[in-house]
């Protein structure tokens, strides 16, 4: 993930470290290699990051896709010290790690330090036990509750992941798993809906009819709640929402909420939601005259919807709109008045 003044370094650990096969989970696929890497991979991705960084861009070198904590001590440390003579040259802060909530204790925590690793995202996928079975997780929400104690009393940052539309879960599971990793206060979230890939045994489930994922539209309405939950009502910043776009990925998608910009789909229909609620207590003459929404000028084209969308929706409810930009407004703001 880049932004204008920070970027991961993306290096790819498919499915090393993990003992368990979970029914959702291609990570080769979804990494989109699947050798085990070296320390060689990890020298030629920070020397590449060197020369495409921008002027002022500092980065966090990423360990992501596997279970880092429970790779072998001697191949995880060989990881780490591949690293260790890219930080402190002013381009790179540090190291990222994602892992399994079971495969974190205090002495690994001590160690990951030692190397310079400054945050660790845990797998929770769900704070529901029967969730967690369903897809033989291999852990229990206990386990994350204890894990992300563990972390922050070392003082690394705490990165969770969720996902949604699970077998054996529902919307309302969902945002109580949303509310029990808010509680443990993360520094970041990741959400990532169920997507159903060739090859992995939920597709076998999807196939045989014991598995129903979720719509698309289903998942940009509930994950549009969670990015409201996360962001707006606690202050956790969603750092990734949906699987990363690939030709790799696409073309193994079976069925649930794929999108390559779903996250855009999920800000536009915060915005419609945002706008109905305005619209709505403007009482019943907004229904008989033209009303102009506005938005931060950066938000038109959300407020407006993939392929004006938004504005098509607001009309079926007998809403005429027109969208304009505001640089008086707010981000995630909707302010609406008549012409």
């Amino acid at each position: 993930m880049m932004t204008e003044k920070h970027a991961n370094v993306a290096v790819f650990v498919p499915h090393y470290g993990c003992e368990h096969d979970c029914r959702f989970c291609d990570q080769r696929t979804i990494a989109g290699v699947a050798t085990p890497i070296t320390p060689a991979d990890v020298t030629a991705a920070c020397e590449r990051a060197l020369e495409t960084l921008s002027e002022g861009v500092t980065a966090q070198i990423a360990f992501f896709g596997g279970s880092f904590t429970a790779i072998p001590r001697e191949a995880m440390c060989a990881l780490l010290e591949a690293a260790q003579p890219f930080l402190g040259t002013g381009r790179f802060d540090g190291i990222r790690v994602s892992t399994r909530p079971d495969a974190v204790d205090d002495e690994v925590l001590t160690v990951l330090k030692r190397y310079g690793v400054t945050a660790v995202e845990l797998g929770a996928q769900s704070m529901d036990d029967r969730v967690l079975n369903a897809v033989n997780r291999g852990h229990t929400a206990s386990d994350t509750v204890h894990a992300a104690s563990r972390i922050k009393a070392h003082g690394l940052s705490l990165g969770l992941q969720m996902m949604t539309g699970l077998p054996c879960d529902t919307d309302k599971g969902a945002l109580a798993t949303a509310r029990a990793l808010a509680a443990l206060h993360p520094d970041t979230m990741r959400v990532y809906p169920t997507v159903v890939l060739e090859g992995t045994a939920l597709a076998e489930d999807f196939r045989a009819g014991r598995y129903h994922p979720p719509t698309l539209e289903e998942t940009v309405t509930l994950c549009a709640t969670l990015l409201t939950f996360f962001e707006h009502e606690h202050g956790i910043p969603v750092i990734r929402l949906g699987l990363h776009d690939g030709e790799l990925l696409k073309n193994k998608v079976l069925a649930g909420g794929y999108h390559p910009a779903l996250r855009e789909l999920c800000e536009g229909q915060m915005y419609v939601n945002t706008a109905l609620s305005v619209l709505t207590h403007m009482g019943p003459e907004a229904k008989e005259r033209e009303i102009v929404l506005r938005v931060h000028p950066k938000a038109v084209s959300k407020m407006i919807g993939q392929r004006k969308d938004n504005v098509a929706y607001l009309k079926a409810k007998g809403f005429s709109v027109r969208v304009q930009g505001d640089d008086t407004v707010p981000m995630w703001a909707v302010e609406g008045e008549y012409l």
